[in-house]
């Protein structure tokens, strides 16, 4: 999912933006960063990155803050809003379902899907689609795409199963370390019970799918269909037989690609390719 056809709306920098409106609460409450630390139940370290801009406070993190201030979800909504400010506007429904989903269901035969990239790995694949942004705009898009990981700490995630084509391993996307990182953290990924990661390998032939697209679930059932175009965005569509077809895909998919353990055998053979 490339999420970058067009520039979102809202602040260019959404853990900038959050961070002063953190600073600004501190000062009000009368407090030095390490009191207000201490009263967040946080290091210092951690409130200074927040208002600095370095990171997007956590869910948890504004919970604190509301905690400590006496507004009851105020700072927990303008986190949920700036979370998405960093997305297209047309990226913005998918969000919405993928932080509800009980599943999520990936084809990824172009890039690696945002869930499971790197941070250099989502600057390449950015930095590719939008030559002649600035790298604080790349950042932006970057931290942007980062913040949706938080899906996956939920006390319930969702169960993400990905297939993706032996292409997407090959291909030296930001260069050869970074390709490597990247691969690294996808067999990390692998490890958790809630991620499912087959290869869709070379010998496969025609694939039953030539582009990218994404099935999200709803309390176990199928539900929406997400896919994209290079110059139109994105949509999700719900339609039954969209929906239904999609199923069937991915069945074809599931099939056709490696098991999960010749699936992990195979990447780690590419690693040692990218490592050579």
């Amino acid at each position: 999912m490339s999420e970058g056809v067009e520039q979102a709306n809202g602040p260019a920098n959404a853990a900038a933006y959050f961070g002063q409106e953190v600073q600004a609460l501190r000062e009000s409450l009368g407090m030095s960063q390490g009191r207000f630390a201490a009263e967040l139940h946080y290091q210092q370290a951690q409130v200074s990155k927040v208002e600095n801009g370095v990171v997007l406070a956590s869910a948890a993190f504004t919970a604190a803050m509301d905690r400590v201030a006496g507004t009851p979800g105020v700072y927990t909504r303008l986190r949920a809003r700036l979370s998405k400010a960093g997305h297209p506007s047309w990226f913005v429904p998918y969000i919405t379902l993928e932080e509800s989903a009980s599943g999520v269901t990936d084809y990824s035969c172009t890039f690696l899907m945002g869930l499971l990239q790197t941070p250099d790995y989502a600057a390449a694949v950015f930095r590719a689609a939008h030559p002649r942004e600035s790298a604080d705009q790349i950042k932006s898009r970057v931290e942007a795409r980062l913040m949706r990981r938080e899906v996956m700490e939920r006390e319930e995630p969702p169960l993400l199963w990905v297939i993706v084509h032996e292409a997407v391993l090959h291909a030296e996307v930001g260069g050869r370390s970074v390709m490597l990182a990247q691969l690294e953290g996808l067999v990390s990924q692998m490890e958790s019970p809630h991620v499912t990661v087959q290869v869709l390998p070379y010998s496969a032939g025609a694939a039953p799918a030539h582009l990218p697209f994404t099935l999200l679930s709803s309390t176990g059932k199928p539900h929406a269909v997400y896919t994209e175009t290079p110059t139109h965005g994105g949509q999700v569509d719900d339609t039954a037989s969209v929906v239904a077809t999609a199923v069937g895909t991915f069945d074809r998919l599931r099939m056709t690609a490696l098991s999960e353990h010749e699936s992990l055998a195979r990447i780690r053979k590419i690693m040692e390719d990218h490592a050579r």
